[in-house]
């Protein structure tokens, strides 16, 4: 820690750079557990640096994602949990860049908040590096701002990026789908990070109880459920690309089913989903029912239980589901590929 460092003055004003270093310090054996043999530079320098490695890639394309984790973070602040929502943040990145095939390398996080805590801060970077263990990514940096004045002091913000690679030849599109190719869904694990704004209304989150046990969430309570971390489906997907030609990925975020599936259909093909197929997760069931929304609205809005969708050949649909099982997701048929201009029909 730098103790040389200290403003009074600053800290008058509501910064306190003290608890930066703090922050740094804390966090850095969560750091740790997501070092991967490209790193190159400690925490704490103004750059963070990886080295690529090119052992079975003859054309390196690097791929980019960033986001954030949005109002589910409201959650977080009401539960006074501050571990998980760092998986969101990673979550939301690299299940995006999987899609087209590409192998996280590396994430930086931003935080930015109305006071800094560092046992907080801590916590939510624990989430971060979570997160990047599940994905194989490692935190080469990030950066914690504070925000006096701008922030309530006990609200905070968190984005990320991650950068990966995938051979040009490996990238994913959808090319080669044709009429008769199968969609195999990959189990979500809750709300994940999307739809927030609608789900905090429906269940009035900062009025209500939603810290007690509910049945019909098998005796979680609301909170409990709604933080549930995004599942991240990198590993798995990455198993499933070594042994089997993917024609299409979609990453089911905000928009749910209606958005994100059609975004890997081609023009003249259509995903038919069979409604019956769908495994809808309990808390999508309560919300439905307590916002009185419609079938149609929900599929248009959450993942529904879905967070991937993959298309794969009809021939390679059940050496895929096996493969993607034994890297322990629920994956499930849910629809085929036909010829339509409608991108996807859910019936």
């Amino acid at each position: 820690m730098n103790n040389n460092s200290k403003s009074d003055v600053y800290a008058a004003a509501g910064v306190d750079i003290t608890a930066g270093y703090k922050a740094v310090e804390l966090m850095k054996k969560h750091i740790a557990t997501t070092m991967t043999s490209g790193v190159c530079s400690d925490v704490g320098g103004f750059g963070g640096l990886f080295e690529l490695d090119m052992t079975g890639i003859t054309k390196p394309v690097l791929v980019s994602g960033t986001d954030g984790v949005g109002t589910k973070l409201k959650i977080a602040f009401l539960m006074d949990k501050h571990d998980t929502v760092g998986v969101d943040c990673v979550a939301m990145c690299v299940n995006d860049i999987i899609c087209c095939g590409a192998k996280p390398l590396f994430f930086l996080d931003y935080i930015a908040c109305g006071k800094n805590i560092p046992e907080k801060i801590a916590d939510i970077v624990k989430g971060v590096c979570d997160g990047c263990v599940q994905s194989g990514a490692a935190l080469i940096g990030g950066e914690t701002a504070e925000m006096p004045g701008f922030y309530p002091i006990d609200e905070y913000d968190l984005a990320g990026y991650c950068t990966g690679v995938v051979d040009k030849s490996k990238i994913i599109d959808n090319k080669s789908m044709r009429e008769g190719d199968v969609i195999i869904a990959l189990a979500s694990s809750g709300v994940h990070s999307n739809g927030f704004s609608l789900v905090r209304k429906v269940f009035d989150v900062e009025n209500s109880d939603i810290k007690s046990p509910v049945a019909e969430l098998g005796g979680k309570s609301i909170g409990e459920a709604l933080l549930t971390p995004t599942k991240i489906y990198v590993k798995s997907v990455l198993a499933l690309l070594d042994e089997v030609k993917v024609k299409g990925i979609s990453h089911i975020t905000g928009g749910g089913f209606y958005e994100n599936i059609p975004r890997s259909i081609p023009d003249g093909l259509c995903a038919k989903i069979n409604r019956a197929s769908v495994k809808v997760l309990p808390i999508f069931e309560l919300l439905a029912k307590t916002g009185n929304i419609t079938e149609r609205d929900m599929f248009n809005t959450f993942n529904m239980g879905v967070g991937m969708s993959i298309v794969v050949s009809e021939e390679d649909a059940e050496k895929s589901l096996e493969i993607l099982k034994a890297n322990g997701e629920d994956a499930y048929i849910i629809g085929q590929i036909i010829k339509s201009e409608n991108k996807i029909e859910i019936c």
